[in-house]
């Protein structure tokens, strides 16, 4: 399954069960036609659903929206403004950033938590 439209339509169709929602129910608390639903969720549809719908099944079904938004190859829309609002350097921040571990990245974010309240650089 290296489609990721088809993944995640696999991934949320098994947690909206788990999470007992009809497929009607949870299309209709979505916002989005339930043969649209069936569509993501068989892999058929021709384009994962909106970033903030995919954000609202997301908390719907208790799970983390960023890494579901992800899983549904989409952007969250604060995640692209901060990209655009310095196209050269966040994307070369992101790049020199894609090797380092799981703790250097921890570290690298709480760094930039700290210098962007003002703290010592």
């Amino acid at each position: 399954m290296s489609d990721p439209i088809q993944h995640f339509g696999s991934v949320l169709r098994g947690r909206r069960i788990e999470k007992g929602f009809s497929l009607r129910k949870f299309a209709e608390l979505v916002d989005i036609s339930p043969t649209y639903l069936s569509l993501v969720e068989t892999g058929k549809a021709e384009y994962a659903p909106a970033a903030e719908r995919v954000r609202k099944m997301a908390e719907l079904l208790g799970a983390d929206p960023d890494h579901w938004i992800a899983l549904a190859g989409r952007m969250p829309e604060d995640v692209k403004n901060i990209i655009l609002k310095d196209p050269e350097q966040m994307p070369a921040l992101l790049r020199a950033a894609k090797n380092l571990t799981p703790e250097q990245l921890k570290k690298l974010i709480a760094d930039a938590e700290r210098k962007g309240r003002g703290g010592e650089d």
